[in-house]
């Protein structure tokens, strides 16, 4: 099952660790979501060719509060971070 392009990409992610790492982009996506839908959804949204997409499952984390409740503190997920083909950057606000 195809998920819509327009739903595909999530957020970005910015911190400290990803903007550091020169030429790789992070966002959040789509659960159901292929490397070949976000592969489309990178090139339709940022006009951009996308050489590497690595997907990173993230896991529900959870705390303790008290005597064994406990709280979700985040939800399941997926991230994807890209490496652009050749000397291509991406900046985060320019949609096309």
């Amino acid at each position: 099952m195809s998920v819509p392009v327009s739903s595909v990409i999530i957020e970005p992610i910015v911190t400290e660790k990803t903007v550091a790492q020169a030429g790789k982009y992070t966002f959040r996506v789509h659960v159901d979501a292929t490397k070949q839908d976000m592969k489309g959804a990178v090139k339709e949204f940022y006009g951009v060719e996308v050489d590497n997409i690595n997907v990173i499952p993230v896991r529900e984390k959870t705390r303790m509060l008290g005597r064994g409740k406990t709280m979700t503190k985040r939800r399941t997920g997926k991230k994807m971070t890209i490496t652009l083909k050749g000397d291509e950057t991406l900046n985060y606000n320019d949609l096309k």
